[in-house]
C-alpha cells in the first residue's frame, strides 16, 4: 500500500497535469482547490503537502498522481527487467503485484522504495509484505515444512491459496472480517436509532442493505460468508425488536418468518474473474 494523499508533492503534481491539461483556467482553479485546506476541530487546516482528506477532487488528483509515478514507470519496469510474468493491479493506493519468479519480486520491491522516495511518497510499512502466493505456493511451501501459505487482504476480501474438489489450485476469496464487522456495526447503530420505527419500514431497509452488500461481496466460494451475514443481521433486528417493549412477543420463529419476507437469501452474482474478462471481439 502507498501512503499518497497526504505526502504527495504538489510540484509534481502540477507538472503531470501540464502534461495532459491545456487550458490554464483549469490548472488555477486546481490550484486553488489545493491551497483551500479542509476543516477540522473547527479550524481551518491548510496542508502544504498531499490534498485535502475528504475533497472531491482527491482521488481523482491521487490517481493521475500515481498513474505517473507508479504505473507507466511499473509497464517499462516489466519490460526491461522481468524474467518471468508480472501482473499488476491497484485501485486508488492500493495496489497488488504477481510475479512469476521470487527474485523479480525482490527486486522490483527495492526500484519500488527508490521510484516512491524520488516523489515524496513511501510505501506502509505494516501493510506491504512479500508472500508465496498461487499455485505452487502451497506444494513448496510444504516440502521446506513452512505450513499452509499466507493470505492477503485486497478491496475487502480475504484472498487464500484453497483446492478444488478434484484436487487443483482454486482462488478463494472470503469477505474480510474487518469489514464484514464494521457493517455489522452500522446496521446496529442505525437499527438503534430507528427501532420504534415500524417493522415493514425496517424490513425494507434491512432488504436494500442486503442487496447492496450481495452486490459486492457475492462472488464465488464467498457463500458462507454472505450467509453468515444474513444470519447475524436476523440476530440484530431480533434483539431491537425485542428490546422496544419489556413485554415483547419477538420469538425465534416470528423473526424467521420476517426474515423469510424482508431478507433476501444470498446466491452468487459474479461469475469467476476468467469468464469476467473472456471478452471476445467481433473482428
Amino acid at each position: 500500500m502507498v501512503r499518497c494523499f497526504d505526502s504527495f508533492d504538489r510540484a509534481w503534481l502540477e507538472r503531470f497535469l501540464q502534461h495532459r491539461i491545456g487550458d490554464r483556467r483549469l490548472l488555477r482553479l486546481i490550484r486553488k482547490w489545493l491551497k483551500a485546506g479542509g476543516l477540522e476541530d473547527h479550524i481551518i487546516i491548510e496542508p502544504e503537502t498531499g490534498v485535502v482528506q475528504g475533497a472531491v477532487v482527491s482521488p481523482l488528483l491521487s490517481n493521475i498522481y500515481l498513474h505517473d509515478v507508479l504505473d507507466l514507470w511499473a509497464q517499462q519496469w516489466r519490460r526491461r527487467h522481468a524474467q518471468g510474468a508480472v501482473i499488476i493491479t491497484r485501485y486508488a493506493d492500493d495496489a497488488v503485484v504477481g510475479f512469476q519468479y521470487r527474485h523479480d519480486a525482490e527486486q522490483f520491491l527495492i526500484a519500488l522504495q527508490e521510484r516512491l522516495a524520488t516523489f515524496a511518497l513511501h510505501l506502509h510499512p505494516e501493510k506491504t509484505r512479500l508472500i508465496e502466493f498461487g499455485r505452487f505456493a502451497a506444494r513448496n511451501r510444504a516440502r521446506r515444512g513452512q505450513g499452509r501459505p499466507e493470505t492477503f487482504t485486497f478491496l475487502g476480501f480475504t484472498h487464500i491459496c484453497s483446492t478444488s474438489r478434484n484436487g487443483k489450485f482454486q482462488l478463494r476469496r472470503n469477505t474480510s472480517k474487518k469489514r464484514m464487522r464494521a457493517k455489522l456495526m452500522e446496521i446496529k447503530d442505525t437499527l438503534r436509532r430507528h427501532w420504534h420505527k415500524p417493522i415493514a419500514e425496517q424490513g425494507a431497509w434491512l432488504c436494500s442493505v442486503l442487496r447492496g452488500y450481495y452486490a459486492y461481496h457475492a462472488v464465488p466460494l464467498n457463500g458462507r460468508r454472505l450467509e453468515a451475514f444474513r444470519e447475524q443481521v436476523k440476530w440484530l433486528w431480533l434483539r431491537v425488536l425485542r428490546r422496544r417493549s419489556q413485554r415483547h412477543r419477538m420469538t425465534w420463529e416470528r423473526i424467521v418468518r420476517l426474515a423469510s419476507r424482508w431478507l433476501p437469501q444470498p446466491r452468487i452474482l459474479h461469475p469467476w474473474p476468467d469468464a469476467r474478462f473472456a471478452v471476445t471481439h467481433p473482428r
